[in-house]
This record gives structure tokens, C-alpha cells and sequence, in this order.
């Protein structure tokens, strides 16, 4: 991967990095949709590669597009929602992409410093055994 993105989770740390990115995105109700739509942005470039969790991804950004009455993001997440399962079947999937309908659905990306550092920040907050090793 390229050093902005972080190296492949050891597996039992991405769903529950994963899980800590959509928590952090629920902590941030009240706060503008600028400011709560980078947590949905990080689960999804973290949780991509997993069919599950890219699906859950979807569904979280396409429930938030519809309390915001975006229609545009709502028609989006719909259109990639139906290519999640697709992309999977054949191993076609945008590495980085953010997932938002503003961005191009098949598309590789390097996701904005932003997003990384939330991944990053909730691999570490999950990681156990880093608390644990010596230095």
C-alpha cells in the first residue's frame, strides 16, 4: 500500500477499527455534516476490502445521505450499494476510494491526510497489544 495508507489491519483489528470509526461517527451527531462525513469516509476505505464491512459502509452513508435529505448521495450509496457484491465477485475494488458520490464509484484513490489519520488513530485505539509491548 502506499505510505498515506495504512499497511493492511492484522484481521481481528479491522472490524473492530472499523466499529470505533462508525462509534466516533454516532459521537459526532450535532456536529456538521463537513465534520461527520470523514468518519464514514475512513470505515470505508478501511473496511473495503472486507465484503461486510464495505456493505455496512454503504448502508451507514446511505442512512445519513437520507437524514440529510441529500438525494444525490442517496441515488450515489444506492449505485454502490448494488456494486459492492459485484466488486467483490470479481476483486475489482478502488483501493482508498472514499465511497462518496462525489467520486468516481471505480476509482483508486489516495485518500486525503485527514482520512488516514482517523484510521490510523482507531487501528491504535483497538490495538491491545501495543499497549503491551515494551518501549
Amino acid at each position: 500500500m502506499s505510505a498515506l495508507l495504512p499497511a493492511p489491519p492484522a484481521p481481528m483489528l479491522q472490524p473492530q477499527a472499523f466499529a470505533h470509526l462508525l462509534a466516533r461517527f454516532e459521537a459526532s451527531a450535532g456536529e456538521p455534516p463537513a465534520a461527520r462525513w470523514p468518519w464514514l469516509e475512513a470505515a470505508h476505505v478501511l473496511g473495503q476490502t472486507t465484503l461486510g464491512l464495505h456493505w455496512r459502509s454503504h448502508t451507514a452513508m446511505l442512512r445519513y445521505a437520507l437524514q440529510l435529505r441529500d438525494g444525490r448521495e442517496v441515488a450515489g450509496q444506492l449505485l454502490r450499494l448494488a456494486l459492492v457484491p459485484l466488486g467483490h465477485l470479481l476483486q475489482r475494488l478502488p483501493i482508498g476510494n472514499i465511497g462518496r458520490a462525489h467520486v468516481p464509484a471505480l476509482r483508486p484513490m489516495v485518500p486525503h491526510a485527514d482520512i488516514t489519520a482517523r484510521i490510523h488513530a482507531a487501528l491504535r485505539a483497538v490495538d491491545t497489544s501495543a499497549a503491551a509491548r515494551p518501549g
